[in-house]
């Protein structure tokens, strides 16, 4: 395994024993990328039969950790309007927003165990938690594990994947690329305008508030359909007809919430509920944004058409990295052991870690990891992951 300051280098090596060049007529793959062979037998056995292991008694002590935490959260919060000092106050609200922010997320996470069915043996305990904590968080879960289950069959996918999407050069109104420039180095190729960073700055915040909510009703950065695709809606086209009854009951546990948030105002004010609820909910589309955005949209990261896309080399198209040990743990190893989750979505999050150590291994250069500081990191996938090219097997992110 490459060091992570070497793994962008690493990543384009020859394997030995894999030569592969382009068919004739065929676009070159961009940075003479060679393709991964690994099959999916050869990267399952590598890995210790007992992490896909799955334990319903030990995901429910989770639920029950986080759901703790929340608790205590909120008990402690009700006392903050009690203080005399108004700074104090001013200061604690903000306190109590990023903690429970960070609590909801790790409680979004365990729900979206449920929806890979690696919450437990059992799908009928995997659906029921899935269903009642994604919908606390205004979640419609089954449709949404649906599309989520046809993102991870088809990761890497330009025509196939369900979310972060890249735009083709033509689709961001650049001019077709020049055919005699084709082999050039990316330096060399036309750039976007730059935006002022303070418009990139305004952009980026208003994804990471209300992209979550944006991608569930309007599927802003999922595939084109060409008509109105959204999580609510039963004639989706990401849906088939016999998803009906399990959207119309995501649908139902969203509005409960909803319609629970509407008792809670008429019951106390909407400043309460906006301080309790609303603020920490909004903390938890940031942390879900940033942490998907990171994982799908970086310059190292390929992306396939159908002639070179398997499932083993879609899975390995997402960036492992560390949000620190506290937020790691948080969330439950989402962040830090994406890769092994992509390639094995029943295997349970509590076994993903010793996963990745025997990944890595085999993987070598094509395991992805990047110890960027995050704010970098997400400033330079914001600033330099604008489109891929309209032809080629294999293509990467340009600016």
């Amino acid at each position: 395994m490459a060091p992570p300051n070497t793994i962008d280098a690493g990543l384009h090596r020859r394997v030995p024993g894999t030569v592969h060049t382009a068919a004739p007529g065929k676009v070159a793959y961009e940075r003479n990328y060679q393709l991964p062979e690994f099959s999916i037998k050869e990267i399952r056995e590598a890995i210790p039969a007992h992490c896909f292991e799955r334990s319903g008694l030990r995901g429910l002590s989770h639920v029950a950790i986080d759901l703790t935490y929340m608790s205590l959260l909120f008990l402690a919060a009700t006392q903050i309007d009690k203080l005399e000092n108004p700074l104090i106050r001013y200061l604690a609200w903000p306190v109590y927003w990023v903690l429970q922010g960070i609590v909801g997320t790790g409680v979004w996470v365990l729900a979206h165990e449920c929806g890979h069915q690696s919450f437990s043996p059992s799908k009928t305990l995997n659906n029921t938690v899935g269903f009642f904590l994604h919908s606390f968080l205004l979640v419609p879960y089954h449709s949404w594990r649906i599309t989520h289950s046809k993102h991870h069959k088809a990761t890497g996918h330009l025509t196939k994947d369900q979310v972060f999407v890249p735009k083709t050069r033509t689709q961001v109104g650049l001019p077709p690329r020049d055919a005699s420039k084709a082999q050039e180095d990316d330096a060399e190729i036309a750039h976007l305008d730059e935006d002022a960073p303070i418009v990139t700055l305004f952009w980026l915040v208003i994804q990471f508030l209300f992209g979550w909510p944006a991608y569930l009703i309007m599927n802003v950065s999922g595939q084109d359909y060409g008509r109105w695709t959204s999580h609510f809606h039963t004639s989706s086209p990401v849906f088939e007809p016999r998803n009906f009854l399990d959207i119309l009951i995501s649908d139902a546990g969203v509005l409960f919430t909803l319609a629970g948030l509407v008792y809670a105002t008429l019951q106390t004010s909407l400043l309460s509920v906006t301080k309790f609820y609303i603020v920490p909910y909004l903390f938890v589309n940031f942390w879900l944004v940033l942490i998907t955005f990171l994982q799908h949209t970086d310059p190292k990261l390929p992306h396939y058409r159908e002639a070179a896309w398997n499932f083993q080399r879609g899975a390995l198209c997402t960036v492992d990295r560390s949000f620190g040990k506290f937020l790691d743990h948080m969330f439950h190893g989402i962040v830090h052991t994406h890769v092994a989750h992509h390639l094995f979505s029943q295997m349970p999050f509590y076994h993903a870690e010793e996963a990745t150590r025997h990944l890595k291994k085999l993987l070598g250069p094509y395991y992805i990891w990047d110890d960027t500081p995050i704010a970098i990191a997400c400033w330079r996938s914001i600033t330099q992951c604008k489109f891929v090219e309209d032809e080629g097997d294999v293509v990467f992110f340009k600016k």
